[in-house]
């Protein structure tokens, strides 16, 4: 049997296999698609083939869709003044604990952008499991958005500089990128205030009964045309496929369906090639590396220190217990730290003894952090009766 059909027929089976194994392991489906793609490169099922690659970078690209459509820039907007205020400075805090860290520690300075990296991804999955009522998780997907959009952001400059160096190309480089801002805050606005006084304009191009899929036409439009601009100004596509997330999250909000009939189609297939891909990179032989546990172990724990030490500038509107529960919701940044891990060791930033910690890393964050949110939970509950 070729190369290709075997590729073809394991990806069938580990995208229908994982969500019954994450039910039975209590596992995020993300981790275990990872794992199970570790494990099938490692018995050679799974081989870096142009196509497969081609599907899985458009995986993360879509997956990067959808962490956008997580942040409504109308609900972040109107959150109380206060509580935006300290978003900010717990943002900043872990830009600031990050630097602190790396400087005493020695690292090399990649660390202080990939250490504060949020992604709300999983998040989600929290709010899936305790609801959305909760109100350091509500809090938490708020600050998060918030975050992931310093993060996405960063991941943009950092990606130019890789791809640039940090001369004169990479200065024009940041220059386009805050055009291109400026330009899409504007946008924002007008269609703001356009939708407000003709409210049927968003009605006529996203039915409220749809019997031709309009509204996925439009929201795949809308997701390709952002990725153009992007591969067009040279900036990095990941950052208009989540701009474009925002776009129909923030003005399409009377599609209530929608995200859910996006995230179906996208979790249901090309975000799970995405993971089962990075996995495959991950040859379980790598565990036997010299310090390569520990070094994955020590970037865990300087990821989860410095978000749950920022956390605390919550503690007079979430209580110790709650904010506490907040920055290890922080703490799962999987998707950004494969992604710039990623992008780090494409660009020679990182050796592939970096990549692997980093990649094991954000194995290790997801099974610490879900345990704990657990445990504490039901300390909680359990107080509580």
């Amino acid at each position: 049997m070729s190369n290709e059909l075997i590729i073809i027929v394991t990806l069938s089976l580990l995208i229908f296999a994982t969500p019954f194994l994450a039910k039975i392991t209590r596992l995020p489906t993300s981790v275990l698609e990872i794992i199970f793609g570790s494990v099938a490169g490692t018995v050679g099922l799974l081989h870096h083939i142009e196509l497969f690659e081609l599907v899985a970078e458009f995986g993360f690209l879509y997956l990067m869709f959808l962490a956008g459509l997580e942040v409504d820039l109308k609900k972040v907007i109107n959150t109380d003044k206060k509580l935006l205020k300290r978003g900010m400075f717990y943002i900043l805090s872990l830009y600031i604990l990050s630097f602190l860290t790396v400087k005493y520690l020695n690292l090399s300075n990649i660390f202080i952008a990939i250490l504060p990296l949020i992604s709300v991804g999983l998040i989600a999955a929290l709010i899936k499991e305790f609801g959305k009522k909760v109100k350091w998780l509500e809090l938490s997907m708020t600050i998060g958005s918030l975050g992931e959009v310093v993060s996405i952001a960063v991941l943009t400059i950092i990606s130019a500089g890789f791809e640039f160096g940090y001369g004169g190309k990479f200065y024009e480089t940041i220059f386009y990128l805050s055009i291109f801002l400026l330009l899409i805050l504007g946008i924002f606005k007008f269609l703001q205030i356009l939708f407000w006084w003709y409210p049927e304009i968003k009605t006529t191009l996203m039915p409220r009964i749809d019997k031709e899929e309009q509204d996925i036409r439009l929201s795949m439009a809308i997701f390709f045309i952002f990725i153009a601009i992007m591969v067009y100004l040279k900036l990095e596509v990941a950052f208009g496929a989540f701009i474009a997330g925002i776009f129909i999250a923030t003005f399409f909000e009377h599609k209530k369906a929608l995200p859910h009939k996006l995230s179906s189609f996208g979790f249901g297939f090309f975000v799970p090639i995405f993971f089962i891909y990075t996995g495959s990179s991950f040859k379980l032989s790598a565990l036997l590396m010299d310090g390569l546990v520990q070094k994955a172990l020590m970037i865990t724990f300087l990821m989860i220190f410095i978000r749950v030490a920022s956390s605390f500038v919550f503690i007079k509107i979430l209580g110790f217990k709650n904010s506490l529960l907040f920055g290890l919701s922080h703490s799962m940044p999987l998707t950004l730290l494969v992604a710039i891990a990623t992008l780090a060791y494409h660009a020679k930033s990182i050796d592939n003894f970096y990549y692997l910690a980093f990649i094991l890393a954000s194995l290790f964050e997801v099974l610490i952090v879900m345990t704990s949110i657990k445990i504490i939970m039901k300390l909680k509950r359990t107080n509580a009766v």
